[in-house]
């Protein structure tokens, strides 16, 4: 067994909570702006540490005239914006726990996390939220408050709550302590039910505080940020309060469409993204170049990026590199980092490996992506690339506090102050995922001699898109199989764009469906998976299954095998369940025929 730690760099405090972090910045600077609203004519409002704080009391005095009680849970679901900090913090004031819940939830997931969690408020953006809300809402009796965010409904708070006292909001503010609850963060299970992570005070304080001073070449009071990715997402969250901590200016732009504009405007020294966006940039500007007959150069600059950073690894770049790199970054790469605001120096990613290729790249771009590795369950990062010394294919070394280990099994096992105090109301799966202190992300990996981790798999079976979703497959699968006509799901789509799936049909059932559709039964499998109406029929169980999932778990296409998988095939255990690597390396041409026109997210590709 292997193991690595890093001793904190600062001394716990038992007595801190997340909101001290926003004290301690406006004490230390009262007139710095910590985040900016956008502008209709495309600039920047400042937002300095006071007026912030002015405003997250002012909504918390209106949650408390509203009847929150300290302790109470209340779900958020929004767009990445300013308003959710400001209602996070403001619930923090308040005494209250949010409960995040991403936008492109459906139903029937909005309603097992506040059910489960015994949510009483619910603060929605959109019409559509609301919606989605309303066909569930005979089933939520706990639900005492319901507020539109697109309606005023802050706003509204805010004047509700003026004969609330400093004094009470400052009570609430003091009352959690580092052990106490922060928030309560559903994520996907291997099996069953989404578990809530329940993630203490002490998570987001001693991991902002720590985090800050392993990276101060990232987080200072010079820094700036834009944040596109969701905040529902604990990556984005984590970020958030340590930007706040660290004194970094934030903006938020939750419209990828409109991120290069915002990005040129703002002009932020470090981005916070999953691979997927160094992906769609990277291509939007190959694209853009091969439109303007600019492709071959874009392409020789790109190979020369990443032998440029290959060799600055390897300790020397040679003379004739050196000079065919400075011509081509001056005609090809500086004109992309001046689309990304011309400032960005730094970005951390996760959810997903970036790639060496890509990660060369950036880097000789003068971008240095430094992944990180971390779960919802561990506050985000638990490990992340440190910028003195940073190794483009690995996720970096523990961050200070916390310890990795490999068991003899290669799965990652972590401690320390990212990771989470247990899952809400399920003490089983809370036992059955710690090893003493250590935390079993059921990862698998590597650490070099320096103590630097490497994912090399995974031992459970969640998909981690491109864009960093998790998706259980599970929870696709099982509702398609339902369907006569059809004998195995495999869904597929780890580190891919969006979600596909490989269908084959019951060999059994198949010809008494085409025949009480009216259909030859002759037909042979192959046959039929070409056929209009069987291909509907798929369809529309895809569309059943997809209705209790958000789009972006969604299955986009799928294929049609010419024969089912069977026992004897070696695609079926004896207990019929599939072998989902064997079926991965087996069928690994017909799955990437189904993304070889990515981007693109609607269709159908049909083996035969």
């Amino acid at each position: 067994m292997k193991e690595y730690s890093v001793p904190a760099m600062v001394e716990a405090d038992p007595n801190a909570n997340t909101t001290d972090l926003l004290v301690q910045r406006v004490k230390a600077t009262p007139n710095k702006a910590i985040f900016a609203l956008p502008r209709p004519d495309g600039t920047w409002e400042d937002v300095t540490a006071t007026e912030f704080e002015r405003q997250v009391i002012a909504l918390a005095k209106g949650f408390v005239a509203a009847g929150l009680q300290p302790g109470d849970k209340v779900a958020l679901m929004a767009k990445t914006r300013y308003e959710w900090t400001l209602v996070d913090f403001a619930m923090w004031y308040a005494g209250g726990i949010l409960v995040p819940i991403y936008e492109t939830s459906a139903p029937a997931q909005i309603l097992w996390y506040m059910t489960d969690s015994g949510a009483i408020g619910f603060i929605g953006e959109t019409p559509d939220h609301f919606a989605r809300l309303d066909e569930i809402r005979a089933d939520l009796p706990l639900v005492q408050h319901v507020w539109q965010i697109d309606l005023g409904d802050l706003d509204k708070l805010v004047a509700s709550g003026t004969a609330v006292t400093d004094e009470e909001i400052e009570r609430r503010r003091s009352l959690a302590k580092a052990d106490d609850m922060a928030t309560l963060i559903y994520t996907s299970g291997t099996t069953g039910k989404p578990k809530g992570v329940r993630l203490n005070h002490s998570n987001f304080y001693e991991l902002s505080r720590n985090s800050r001073l392993s990276m101060p070449e990232v987080m200072h009071d010079a820094s700036s940020t834009v944040l596109f990715i969701t905040l529902a997402h604990v990556f984005a969250r984590f970020i958030s309060v340590l930007s706040i901590h660290g004194g970094v200016k934030v903006g938020h732009e939750p419209d990828t469409k409109k991120l290069l504009q915002a990005l040129g405007s703002f002009k932020p020294t470090f981005l916070l993204a999953v691979p997927r966006v160094f992906e769609k940039v990277y291509n939007a500007s190959e694209q853009k170049a091969e439109a303007g007959g600019k492709g071959k150069i874009f392409h020789a600059a790109a190979e020369t990026a990443i032998a440029y950073s290959k060799a600055l690894d390897a300790g020397s770049v040679p003379l004739g590199l050196k000079l065919k790199f400075a011509v081509l970054d001056r005609l090809v790469l500086s004109k992309l980092r001046a689309a990304m605001g011309g400032r960005v120096a730094y970005a951390v990613s996760g959810s997903a490996p970036l790639g060496l290729r890509l990660g060369h790249f950036y880097r000789a771009l003068g971008l240095r992506i430094l992944e990180g590795y971390g779960l919802t369950e561990t506050t985000a990062p638990v490990t992340v690339n440190v910028v003195a010394k940073f190794k483009i294919g690995t996720v970096g070394p523990a961050i200070p506090g916390n310890a990795i280990r490999i068991t003899k099994e290669g799965e990652v096992q972590a401690k320390g102050i990212s990771v989470f105090a247990g899952y809400w109301n399920n003490e089983q799966a809370t036992q059955d995922t710690f090893d003493g202190e250590w935390f079993k992300t059921g990862d698998l990996g590597e650490l070099d001699e320096d103590g630097y981790l490497k994912i090399t798999g995974r031992k459970k079976e969640i998909i981690v898109t491109a864009g960093g979703k998790n998706v259980a497959p599970a929870a696709l699968e099982d509702p398609i199989r339902a369907n006569p006509i059809i004998g195995q799901v495999v869904v597929v789509g780890d580190q891919r764009p969006f979600i596909s799936a490989l269908i084959t049909l019951d060999e059994e059932m198949l010809p008494v469906w085409l025949n009480n559709n009216g259909e030859d039964a002759s037909l042979t499998p192959a046959a039929a998976g070409k056929h209009p109406k069987v291909i509907a029929e798929v369809q529309r169980a895809i569309d059943g299954a997809n209705a209790g999932v958000s789009r972006a778990e969604s299955i986009r296409k799928f294929t049609i095998l010419e024969h089912d998988l069977t026992e004897a095939s070696g695609y079926l255990t004896p207990k019929l369940s599939i072998k989902r690597d064997i079926i991965l390396r087996d069928f690994s041409d017909v799955i990437a025929g189904m993304y070889n026109d990515a981007p693109a997210t609607e269709g159908i590709s049909i083996s035969g």
